[in-house]
């Protein structure tokens, strides 16, 4: 049935790996997964002439003698021939991703053994399925990789029905009869999905023409609507009767509501204007290849329901009927798509598979868009053809193409978006957007975006590409993971679901409960502004809780406290107040978490805002013991010592370049003490003041650093510039060995490193983090350890010499904790994944870079991605320390 419910058959593949003698492989698999065959990445004209031959003998009970027998493939890569007892099934089918069933009854050896041989072929006789499959921008495989089973019916039976249950209660289906017996009546009666009957039951003669087809309409009273906040389900049991006989039944699930899509004005799903907060999705798991489960596609929309999606796009193929139910029983808009990209089946052979994907997929009422192929791979001659077989009509889109009322273009950098929705005619919701490649794209650049987006009518949302990194477990190599450099799709999550930091910023900038940005004052009342931006739930459904925390660096939490907060009453689309009946000693907490879950208790989100100033918490630290200073000079090198801590500096440059504690050197240092910018040495000059001893720096254009050693062992860095214009960065740096660093505790925002245009989804807190050399994309051990760190209060650097402590005094400076690897899978992308670092690896900073994406440089998906801009003076204070306390 899936990946975790498999079969041995035996197998034999031609080519590759392992070919050449027969074995066994569980069915359903891709066989390159098993050890079989050979790999093959598509997008490219290779000719794979390989073929998997499968055998298996099964038994058929004699009392199926009497009945029609199909034996039913859900998916079987590329061209597939199935043989019964030597005998073929019938034509060979060619296409992966569509159900294709034959009748076997006539070939079965009742009530004994059959033999089951099936050979599917890699490559298609078809080239207009290679184009539209194979030819395309992910893994291909080949193997029966979807569930393959017998399916027993009476001689006259239900072969499906196409449903259309609309908001208002109205219900139509379509029954399809075939087969010869005495069925001449069905029945319909919808029930809860606990069986209770909902409404009358249905009835309706089958037709004596050829065609099969029986109509049922029905009204019903105020039925519970299908959306994706509440994914209300019902079933209808249908009945083929012979008189009183019940000849066959089949039970269907399905959902009322209506889609509307209003040209010029935007989609609406109940009389509801949406907004798609969606994500692009292959069906991919890197030990299994296409094949799936039922517990993966839970998994897979669970974790995009925690990003706060409400919608998912079947690129470039349609998946799993299992994938399906779950959208449809945990509540996500789809785009179902027929497969093709950039090229599209030739019409015979599209017609046939739009009727495959829309009969088995025309009941879900998740589905609520058609998608017509992918990128240019759109045969217009097929538009029509998906209403052949859908009675709700629902709309056929072509993904990045304007058509029917709508603009999907893919990729579209701001100044798209902006004209696209200021002066277009379109409904524009690009189907796939902010390409993400290692740590770019994705949340970076989302934000301002997505505000503008909200802003605008003509807005319906945005897919982001992609939800999962598609690295497999090559059998030839170890099982080691490979992504083919950067052709493999780059997700939002790992290949085994590693969430990266953009997770975390979907999450909070795709959050229904908004916070409008404050700061907590002293005359803070408890009162925040919050809209709401569910499409069909009031916030007084949700959960709201507080909790107040104080922390003691580098050991933890002294004291916290929490509570509820009663929930507002915010219809969807407006804005309220939030209120937070906190404790008359609130103000001696650092920080302030609060934490929405909607009704089912999943978790919105937690949001953090700081109480106590960074200043007020480095008070707390920094508790110095005035010592006296003892300063030698000898061969331009000033040094100066104070207890145990020793600082030398050039004084021909004023450069930071030794530093000693306890007699023993620690490999700290700075070159040039300037982040984003360059100053010129001018003077130094060294005098005892009241905290210590101080060793003061020039350079031009009023820039300077003030060292003091105050005593047991701590140092006060006071620096200062003046800057007019744009820069990557700017701040100060100092450089440390990387190798020697292994981990670091970290009070301020994380605990997933930042970028200029991804400051969202951190929370304040104090982390403990283990070194890692994570390339993002590359390699998958989450959170990131370098990189920016926003919310800056403080540090302690672990390394194999002695901890360097560092503590701000200002408010909402950086860290900059050593450079990230460079990737090696840059070739041919966007200069904006290869953001600027300062020269030095440990920096202090009030500006950061941006990142970019696969196909954008930072600066054209909005301001966010632009260079800081300063102008006028600034002043910054941290203090350091070498060495444990």
């Amino acid at each position: 049935m899936d990946k975790d419910n498999t079969v041995q058959w035996e197998f034999f593949c031609t080519h590759g790996m392992n070919s050449g003698k027969w074995g066994v492989i569980d069915v359903p698999s891709n066989w390159e997964l098993q050890g079989f065959g050979s790999y093959l990445y598509g997008n490219v004209n290779t000719n794979v002439d390989e073929k998997g031959l499968y055998k298996f003998q099964f038994e058929i009970p004699s009392e199926w003698e009497k009945k029609k027998v199909n034996i039913v493939f859900d998916g079987s890569m590329t061209d597939t021939e199935v043989k019964i007892n030597g005998k073929p099934a019938g034509p060979v089918h060619r296409g992966a991703f569509y159900r294709f069933k034959y009748d076997i009854s006539s070939l079965l050896n009742y009530g004994g053994s059959n033999t089951l041989e099936v050979t599917v072929s890699k490559e298609s006789a078809d080239e207009s399925v290679n184009r539209a499959e194979r030819i395309s921008d992910y893994w291909v495989f080949g193997g029966i990789f979807r569930p393959v089973y017998l399916e027993a019916l009476p001689l006259k039976y239900i072969d499906r029905v196409a449903i259309d249950a609309k908001a208002d209660g109205s219900f139509y289906m379509d029954v399809f009869v075939k087969g010869n017996g005495k069925g001449r009546q069905v029945t319909a009666q919808v029930e809860t999905l606990d069986g209770r009957p909902f409404g009358k039951t249905l009835k309706s003669e089958v037709s004596r023409d050829t065609s099969g087809r029986v109509v049922l309409r029905g009204v019903f009273e105020k039925p519970e609507l299908w959306n994706p906040e509440f994914p209300k389900m019902y079933q209808v049991e249908v009945r083929l009767m012979s008189g009183k006989k019940v000849i066959h039944s089949i039970t269907q699930k399905f959902g009322f509501r209506t889609v509307d899509v209003r040209q010029g004005d935007g989609i609406y799903v109940n009389g509801k204007k949406i907004m798609f907060r969606g994500v692009c999705r292959h069906t991919f798991w890197p030990s299994s290849g296409r094949t799936s489960s039922r517990q993966l596609a839970i998994e897979d929309i669970s974790l995009m329901k925690d990003m706060n999606m409400n919608a998912v796009r079947m690129s470039h193929y349609p998946p799993d009927q299992f994938f399906l139910d779950v959208c449809d029983s945990l509540g996500m808009f789809v785009l179902d798509e027929l497969a093709g990209w950039q090229k599209y089946y030739d019409t015979p052979i599209a017609k046939k598979h739009i009727k495959q994907m829309v009969e088995r997929d025309v009941n879900h009422p998740c589905i609520i868009l058609w998608d017509n192929g992918n990128e240019g791979g759109f045969n217009p001659d097929v538009r029509g053809d998906y209403a052949l077989y859908d009675p709700q009509k629902r709309t056929v889109i072509e993904p990045w193409s304007i058509i029917n009322g709508t603009n999907t273009k893919h990729y579209p950098k701001f100044s798209y978006v902006q004209n696209a929705l200021e002066n277009g005619k379109e409904i524009f919701f690009p189907t796939e957007f902010l390409h993400g490649l290692n740590d770019g794209g994705h949340g970076a650049g989302l934000q301002e975006q997505w505000e503008y987006m909200m802003s605008k009518p003509l807005s319906a949302g945005a897919f982001l590409w992609v939800f999962a990194d598609e690295g497999i477990e090559r059998r030839d190599r170890n099982d080691s993971i490979d992504t083919e450099g950067n052709r493999g799709p780059d997700g939002i999550v790992g290949p085994y679901h590693e969430k990266e930091g953009s997770f975390y910023t979907v999450k909070e900038i795709w959050s229904p409960v908004h916070f409008n940005e404050i700061e907590l004052k002293n005359d803070f009342k408890g009162s925040f502004e919050v809209s709401n931006r569910f499409l069909y739930s009031n916030l007084n459904t949700c959960k709201f809780t507080y909790e107040l925390s104080r922390y003691i660096f580098p050991d933890g939490i002294s004291g916290d406290v929490s509570g509820d907060i009663d929930s507002p009453d915010i219809k969807p689309g407006e804005t309220g107040t939030l209120s937070v009946i906190l404790p008359d000693d609130w103000r001696n907490y650092d920080v302030l978490y609060i934490t929405a879950s909607d009704q089912y208790g999943r978790n919105i989100n937690t949001w953090s805002w700081n109480i106590s100033s960074a200043d007020t918490v480095a008070s707390r630290i920094v508790i110095p013991v005035t010592d006296k200073a003892k300063v030698t000079e000898k061969d331009n090198i000033l040094s100066v010592k104070s207890g145990k801590t020793e600082l030398s500096f050039n004084r021909k440059t004023g450069n930071l370049t030794g530093v000693k504690n306890g007699g023993m050197g620690v490999s700290f240092n700075a070159e040039n003490p300037f982040a984003g910018f360059k100053r010129k040495f001018r003077t130094i000059r060294h005098r005892s003041v009241d905290d210590g001893y101080r060793i003061e720096i020039r350079y031009d254009s009023a820039s300077y650093t003030n060292w003091t050693l105050m005593g047991d062992g701590w140092i006060r860095l006071d620096y200062g510039y003046s800057l007019n214009g744009s820069y990557d960065f700017t701040g100060i740096t100092f450089s440390y060995p990387d190798e020697l660093v292994t981990g670091a505790k970290l009070l301020c925002e994380g605990p997933y490193r930042v970028w200029k245009n991804r400051l969202k989804g951190t929370v304040f807190g104090l982390y403990d983090k283990k070194y890692n050399n994570t390339v993002t994309g590359q390699s998958w051990d989450y959170p990131e350890f370098k990189g920016y760190y926003s919310g800056f209060y403080a540090a302690k650097i672990e390394t194999l010499e002695q901890a360097i402590t560092i503590v701000s005094a200002t408010d909402k400076l950086f860290l900059h904790l050593l450079t990230p690897a460079s990737a090696t899978n840059l070739n041919g992308v966007s200069s904006g994944m290869s953001p600027a670092f300062p020269a030095g690896n440990i920096s202090i900073l009030s500006g950061i870079s941006p990142i970019g994406t696969k196909f954008s440089r930072p600066e054209q998906e909005g301001r966010q991605g632009e260079k800081n801009r300063f102008s006028g003076p600034f002043r910054g204070t941290v203090y350091f320390r070498f060495g444990d306390y």
